[in-house]
This record gives C-alpha cells, sequence and structure tokens, in this order.
C-alpha cells in the first residue's frame, strides 16, 4: 500500500501514536508499505510553527526523514487538481494533498472526515 500522510498525523506518529486508529499504526509501520510526506504538509508545519502554533524540536524535513517517511513534492499536475476540486474543504494544504492522493493513487492516512468528500481512499 502507498500510503499519504496528513499533517497531523506525522505529528501523532512522532509523539501521540495513541491517537492513531490501530489500522493507521499498523498500516505506517508496516515496512511492505511506501509512507510519504507531502512537501505540502512541511509548508503547513512550517508555517504553524512559525507562528507558534506547533512547537517542534528539529525541522518538519528533518522529522519525516529520521521517521522514514518519503519526500513527496508538489507538481503541476498535482496543482491543477487541486485547484479543480469542489470545495467541500476548504484548507488548501488539505486540498492539496487530496489532490496529490487522486493523481499519485495514494490512499490518504487522516483523521479529518470531510476528506473523505472527495471519494479519494482514506485510513
Amino acid at each position: 500500500m502507498r500510503l499519504l500522510l496528513d499533517s497531523h498525523i506525522v505529528l501523532w506518529w512522532d509523539s501521540e501514536p495513541s491517537k492513531l486508529s490501530d489500522d493507521q499504526r499498523d498500516a505506517i509501520s508496516d515496512s511492505a508499505n511506501q509512507v510519504f510526506v507531502s512537501a505540502a504538509t512541511v509548508w503547513e508545519l512550517g508555517i504553524k510553527r512559525s507562528s507558534g502554533r506547533v512547537i517542534l524540536g528539529e525541522s518538519i524535513r528533518l522529522l519525516a526523514r529520521r521517521l522514514g517517511f518519503v519526500e513527496l513534492p508538489i507538481t503541476m499536475e498535482h496543482s491543477e487538481m487541486a485547484a479543480s476540486l469542489p470545495l467541500h474543504h476548504k484548507d488548501p494544504f488539505d486540498r492539496m494533498l487530496v489532490a496529490q492522493a487522486i493523481v499519485e493513487g495514494l490512499t490518504l492516512v487522516t483523521a479529518d472526515d470531510l476528506l473523505r468528500g472527495y471519494g479519494v481512499g482514506c485510513l
């Protein structure tokens, strides 16, 4: 399985894994699965870190690498898809994650039920 982690999932995996469902923990920890973190997540958490809304001891990029996750860059195709999505969810970072999951055929790991409205596979 190929997974794309929502921002809060990255943070929970690192510091509060008990917040994840058993299925989420099992899927992320399964070495047969490829686990991605989007550049959008690094951007979003970097903004939240700069504003003091998230406290991290290291850069998000280094955190993702330390956790063994694969970087997913943002492409023009991702951007076009995000712009074309209906407005079920107004958060541009989440819309980008949905677009990337659709384009790349990834399962989105999230606790945000609003994202299911896009018909993307979620865990």
